[in-house]
């Protein structure tokens, strides 16, 4: 049994970007997009190749420099030249990008400038910046002039009938040998013009695409990447913790209250002894006897608390043996196929313990005759089946048992799935990376 959250429905259509534009092609040709691609791809040009000019310049004095001193600041200076040409990147977008790129940059208002920089040469963002201007001549700045020239030649082409009236007698010639004669034959050019200029139009969307895409990757804050590395670093901390607590709370259950109980125990039988020869104290004798019996309960009680909380068998001969274990201990006869090598301790423990909740469940709750239980390690995963032949119907919702264990799983990346119809079979099964 599985629940779904349904995802929240947007507020309004989703803005037009250019490769959506590009799927309706006598829209996209009839619209402004071309130009503001064009637009945009010209002045990346104009900025493109300054930039680089710059960047090398200053590696290269950097570099040259650096035994000096200075070089080291002029590569500083390389670093964080991508800062404002971020800034102006960003802002350059909105001829081309419907959704703003935010500013990926910690707030520093009121830093001084030693602050700032420190702050800068630390944030993946600059580093990321930096990238982008070592990209932006190059790369996009040369596929920006590959698609001007081919837009300019085009242009020409279309105007070539109105340019040989204008220069007449003058002579215009479209191939190299052959001058056009006149206005008519040029019409031809013309032609070509025409086919040209949408082509020059979809190659200037499509890198423009490319290059927005880049912009929002490199100029755009991470924070999903950013959350998920600090999510995944949470979970690793909880589970270390989690496992932390639990040895501490064996520890001190098994050194501490368990040796109580003993002495307890003992103090209580050679005081049962002393009372038994005083025939005045058979009635205190009784209830120290009694005292004694309860103080036995709680200590059997204690250590299968202990024994609960994390076997020792698990430790000793991980778990196969301790699943073994307990099956014989189990109400329901349990089949137990595990062909699993050791792993790590925290795939083991959170195995161990999906497997116990669902016998324990499965002896409670399902009316269960028989209980199997197999593992498998395929590939770098450890895949837990645990099939009964009770009623069924079991609904991870309707308690915080099943919820717990998905919990559990989860915490190391893992997977935890039910299948449990009206009249049975009830099956659970377990994925989790062997990595742990």
């Amino acid at each position: 049994m599985s629940d779904s959250v349904p995802l929240p429905e947007p507020d309004g259509p989703a803005p037009v970007t250019i490769l959506t534009a590009i799927r309706r092609p006598l829209r996209f040709l009839g619209s402004w997009w071309p130009w503001r691609c064009w637009a945009y791809l010209g002045s990346g040009f104009l900025i493109g190749y300054p930039v680089l000019i710059v960047l090398l310049v200053l590696l290269g004095l950097g570099v040259a420099l650096a035994l000096v001193g200075i070089g080291l600041l002029l590569l500083i200076g390389a670093v964080v030249a991508g800062v404002p040409l971020g800034a102006l990147e960003r802002w350059r977008l909105r001829c081309v990008e419907p959704v703003p790129v935010p500013d990926p940059h910690t707030s520093l208002a009121g830093a001084g400038p030693a602050a700032w920089l420190r702050t800068r040469l630390r944030e993946r963002a600059t580093w990321r910046e930096f990238a982008y201007a070592a990209l932006l001549g190059p790369v996009f700045g040369a596929a920006a002039f590959a698609v001007i020239t081919l837009l300019a030649f085009a242009l020409i082409l279309v105007a070539t009938p109105a340019i040989v009236w204008a220069i007449a007698p003058d002579h215009v010639m479209l191939i190299p040998g052959r001058p056009v004669s006149g206005p008519l034959e040029a019409l031809g050019g013309t032609a070509v013009g025409l086919v040209a200029m949408p082509a020059a139009a979809y190659a200037g969307a499509l890198l423009a695409g490319a290059q927005v895409k880049t912009a929002r990757l490199l100029l755009g804050p991470h924070v999903e990447a950013d959350r998920i590395l600090e999510l995944t670093r949470s979970r690793v901390r909880l589970v270390d913790a989690f496992e932390a607590e639990r040895r501490r709370i064996e520890r001190d259950l098994h050194d501490g209250a368990q040796q109580q109980l003993v002495a307890l125990s003992m103090t209580l039988g050679l005081a049962e002894l002393e009372l038994r020869g005083i025939p005045q104290a058979a009635g205190a004798a009784a209830l120290v006897a009694r005292g004694r019996g309860e103080a036995k309960v709680a200590l059997e009680q204690l250590r299968d608390l202990v024994r609960g909380i994390h076997p020792q068998v698990l430790t000793d001969h991980g778990l196969a043996a301790a699943v073994a274990e307990v099956a014989l201990r189990h109400p329901v006869p349990v089949s137990v196929d595990l062909d699993v090598p050791r792993l790590a301790e925290s795939v083991e423990i959170t195995a161990y313990f999906t497997v116990t909740e669902a016998l324990a469940n499965a002896a409670k709750h399902s009316g269960a005759s028989h209980v199997a239980v197999v593992g498998r390690v395929e590939g770098d995963r450890l895949t837990l089946t645990v099939t009964d032949d009770g009623r069924g119907g079991a609904d991870p919702g309707a308690g915080a048992g099943l919820a717990g264990l998905a919990d559990r799983v989860a915490m190391l990346k893992g997977r935890l799935v039910v299948s449990s119809p009206v009249g049975g079979p009830t099956r659970l099964r377990v994925e989790v990376p062997c990595s742990g």
